[in-house]
């Protein structure tokens, strides 16, 4: 005799499942730029974890990475990318490659990226992730940001991701005309944190600055070489 159970339906896919979830979480915390829930779909956080992550990389939680740093939750990084807002065809400049995740996001979404990682086992990691995932308008340099020589190159969009009291006046120099930089700025409580967006006015070096949203846990932005963990 069958029981109740018995007679329901196959239990759908458990990882399409969670994946409907974590696009739908997304939503739900603002994001609604089109372009970027492509990218977010199209780019399985998965392949951008430690391996032992992997079965919960759909989750919106931060996750170690190694050398002592995390990614934030997905959330995190596409309210950052979409504050952000990059040009299609422009060059944007990121600052913290951790995982290599939010550089293919951007790369998606732009038409080429630079991404500088201080430590160098995790701009090594990133940079095999970004060719394993077929990413050809993106490179990984292991760099010091606030030492980096971008020479007379231009970028259309600058992305940091840590935490600033102002704009480093190094990155701002790259900026193009027109161009805007996003970065988290802590408030008087270090926990109070929220993402800012400048742009540069056309004609000069003034700058337009509005705020995007609160996030928590960034760290400063810091100085400086690291080798392995």
């Amino acid at each position: 005799m069958a029981t109740p159970a018995d007679d329901r339906a196959p239990s759908a896919n458990p990882e399409a499942e969670e994946r409907i979830q974590f696009m739908l979480r997304l939503r739900a915390r603002g994001i609604r730029d089109l372009r970027l829930l492509r990218a977010l779909e199209r780019a399985p956080r998965s392949l951008f974890m430690p391996q032992r992550y992997a079965d919960v990389a759909a989750r919106d939680i931060a996750l170690p990475i190694g050398g002592g740093q995390t990614s934030p939750p997905p959330s995190v990084v596409a309210a950052m990318i979409e504050a952000l807002d990059p040009p299609p065809h422009g060059r944007v400049l990121e600052v913290g490659a951790g995982s290599g995740y939010a550089t293919a996001l951007l790369a998606q979404l732009s038409g080429e990226v630079v991404s500088l990682e201080r430590r160098r086992t995790l701009a090594l990691e990133a940079a095999a992730r970004l060719s394993a995932f077929g990413v050809d308008n993106a490179r990984i340099e292991w760099a010091d940001a606030l030492a980096y020589d971008a020479g007379a190159a231009r970028f259309d969009a600058i992305l940091i991701h840590a935490a600033v009291e102002s704009p480093p006046t190094r990155l701002l120099a790259f900026l193009a005309e027109g161009g805007a930089l996003a970065a988290v700025v802590a408030g008087e409580r270090a926990a109070d944190q929220h993402i800012v967006r400048w742009v540069r006015r056309p004609g000069g070096d003034a700058f337009e600055a509005s705020e995007r949203g609160s996030v928590r846990a960034f760290r400063p932005l810091a100085p400086g070489l690291a080798g392995g963990d």
